[in-house]
């Protein structure tokens, strides 16, 4: 019977590769969603700006005052 070592050791070489190769994973998954982020982002600009005129224009409607000029 061979002696039990225990867990296996962990080495400052073992975590250096596997946070690469975490890193490279995540790198690959931030460049496939960036182009659907920046269609999102500007979707979202262009909603936004839309609300803002269309609220605009609707509550300058509402303060606008009609004058009404009489010769006396």
């Amino acid at each position: 019977m061979a002696p039990d070592d225990g867990p296996p050791r962990i080495t400052r070489g073992t975590i250096e590769t596997k946070l690469r190769e975490l890193r490279g994973d995540v790198e690959a998954t931030t460049e496939a969603a960036k182009p659907v982020a920046l269609a999102a982002g500007m979707a979202l600009a262009v909603v936004v700006l839309g609300a803002a005129y269309l609220l605009g224009r609707r509550r300058g409607r509402k303060r606008s005052a009609i004058v009404e000029i009489r010769r006396v």
